[in-house]
This record gives structure tokens, sequence and C-alpha cells, in this order.
């Protein structure tokens, strides 16, 4: 395959797993240092909880606001708050993504319109315990589907001791709002790369810790030459209100087909201010059959809130090939994430990849209306 045809596929690749706003470690800076602060996964990402949706239109969002000291009407709420409280405990939220996508290979330039997702949620709290099921669309190529890419059963008790089942994204490092950053995409940590496992925790005041273990990837559970088993464990250290250190590990069996690896990486988050939110996390990869042969990847993101609701993103990276280190690809990356209204926000993304060995760019700009009702 000609190095221009390989460029295209990883272009039309971020297709697939280009990530919009799910979790915002952004928002450390408002001293948000959880996911659970807002989200129904400990993991962060997807269905927002009530207090999340409210926080979303009064704390974040650039004209959702109440005029007075407390909130009004229930804009906020699923389907605006048509339902009324027929739902009861019942959460519900349905979240798409329209998408314009450009591409530039030197000799190739395509631009594609698309439906990155849709999806319907639900979530059930009741004493300790958290179900949770997702079912929607997911753009593979040509060949959309349509499949729950997201289920499990979850309990916590009043101690932070934690436990769940199902399928879902597994805790490692930093879940940046770009899924697609270096840190994720060569772990297949991807949007809709969930694995099936049982993940324990414990919570408290200033720590966090999250272990999983399971057979592998979702899609792989099926397939006996891919089958593998997978473990992660993530710790989580918050400094100050503001200050969050993360350690991470990951490790994947040899299947039939691939040999054993893994990662392992240490993050750091700093909010010196009440509108800026800096993170770093450096990972090391390894992988069996390669004594000596690792990979590594650098991420760094600076969001900065211009105006209330409104971040700029400046986000450098670097990776590097197993046993080739001046191989790999330096990615510039440039946002603006917009919190319209609580139901709706702007994300726009431009993203210049250079190879390192041969100094190829490919340059790429995503424009997507997130639609959360």
């Amino acid at each position: 395959m000609s190095l221009p045809a390989r460029r295209a596929l990883a272009a039309l690749g971020l297709v697939a797993v280009a990530a919009a706003v799910t979790a915002e470690p952004i928002f450390l800076s408002r001293q948000y240092s959880r996911c659970t602060n807002c989200h129904y996964s400990p993991t962060g990402g997807g269905l927002l909880t009530p207090y999340g949706r409210s926080l979303s239109r009064e704390e974040l969002s650039t004209f959702g606001r109440s005029p007075g000291p407390k909130p009004q009407g229930r804009e906020h709420e699923f389907l605006f708050g048509a339902l009324g409280g027929a739902t009861g405990p019942l959460s519900l939220g349905i979240d798409m993504r329209p998408s314009r996508l450009r591409f530039d290979l030197g000799e190739l330039t395509t631009t594609r319109n698309l439906l990155m997702n849709a999806d319907v949620t639900a979530a059930l709290r009741h004493g300790g315990f958290t179900f949770y099921g997702q079912v929607g669309r997911q753009p593979r190529g040509d060949d959309p589907r349509v499949a729950s890419f997201e289920h499990w059963v979850g309990y916590e008790s009043e101690r932070g001791l934690g436990a769940r089942a199902g399928r879902f994204l597994p805790a490692y490092g930093v879940r940046l709002a770009d899924h697609t950053t270096f840190t994720r995409t060569p772990l297949g940590l991807d949007n809709e790369d969930q694995v099936y496992a049982l993940e324990l925790s414990y919570r408290s005041d200033r720590h966090l810790v999250q272990l999983s273990v399971g057979p592998g990837l979702a899609d792989d559970v099926g397939d006996a030459e891919r089958r593998a088993l997978m473990a992660t464990g993530r710790f989580q250290l918050d400094l100050t209100p503001r200050t969050v250190l993360v350690a991470s590990g990951l490790f994947k069996d040899a299947s039939a087909l691939d040999p054993s690896s893994g990662a392992t990486g240490l993050a750091l988050g700093l909010a010196p201010a009440s509108r800026l939110t800096l993170w770093t996390e450096a990972d090391v990869r390894f992988r069996g059959g390669s004594s000596g042969e690792h990979a590594y990847a650098v991420v760094g993101e600076a969001a900065f809130e211009v105006y209330r609701g409104v971040w700029l993103r400046f986000t450098p990276q670097l990776l590097t090939a197993f046993g080739d280190t001046p191989a790999g690809v330096v990615r510039l990356s440039l946002g603006v994430n917009w919190l319209v209204r609580s139901h709706w926000n702007v994300v726009f993304s431009y993203y210049d990849d250079r190879d390192r060995l041969s100094d190829d760019k490919t340059k790429t700009l995503l424009a997507q209306l997130h639609l959360y009702l």
C-alpha cells in the first residue's frame, strides 16, 4: 500500500473514533476532579446525572444560566422537561453528533458530512446500585452498526467501596474530550472500544483506585483467535482541589494472533486559575517478544476559557514507534469548545500530523454539533 493511501486510511479512521464532548477534564479549573461529579459512569462520559445536567446549564454554558438566584424552569432536563416527572427515578438521554470532516493529504483532499453517533441512554439508581444501558449507531466506514456499546451494573457502599460488571471503557490515564489522543488510540481505548470486565474501586476524599479484569475488548470476546485477558489499574490522588496526579497501568495477555502488550503512564492535572486547566500525560508501551523495544506517547493540553462557556484548546502530542524512536508522529491540535446551552455544544478541532521520518503531513479539520437531549 502506498504512503498516500495509508495516510488516507489513517485520516478516515478519525471518522470512526473522533470523540465529541463527553468527559471534560478541562473542568478541573472548576474544582471538579472526579467524573462522577456529573456522570453516572465512574470513568466519565455518557449520561449526565440530574446534577450534571443542572450544572451544565447554570455554571458551564454561555446562555443557560437562570436570571434569578435559583434555577428556573426545566430546560436542562430530558427533552427540555417535556415529560415532567413521568420517568420517575429513571434518567434518560439522547446524544447525537452531526459532523463535517475535511482532511488534506497533500495530493488528496476529501470532505465528508456524517452523523458520528446517535445514542439513547438510560440509568437507574436505587440504594447503592446503578443500572446503566446505552444503544446507538456507530459509523464504521461504509458499514454503520446499531448496538449496545455500553451496559453495566454497579454498586458503591457508603464507605466508598465499589464494583461494577458489564461492558464499559476501563479506567486508564486521563480521558480527554478527544479520544484520538496518542495516549488512548494505541491502547485500543477509543470511544466505542469498551471491554467486558469486572471493576473494583475505592473512593475517598482524596483518593480514587480503579482495577478491572476481563476477557478483553468487547468486539474480540466472541473471536477465539483475538480474545485475551486484559487488566487495567488507575490510581488518582487529589493533591489539592485543582491539582491531580494519576498513575495507570494496562496489561493484555497474548492471543493466537497478537503478542502480549501493555502500557504504564503518569499524568498531572493543574488548574492555576479558574479559567485555565493544564494536563500532561506520558506513557510507555511494551509488547511481548520484543525485548528492549518500547514505544512512547506524550500528550499535553492547555485549555483556557476566553469567555463563559467558550474554551480554547492547544494539544501537542508525540507518538513513537516500537523499536524505532525516531519514527512516529508529531501532532499539533487546536480546538474550540463552545458550550452554548445545556442541550447543545459546538466543537471545532484542527489536527496537523507530521510523520517523523518522511516529514509528510496530514491536516484534518473536524466540526461537530453536539446535541444532548
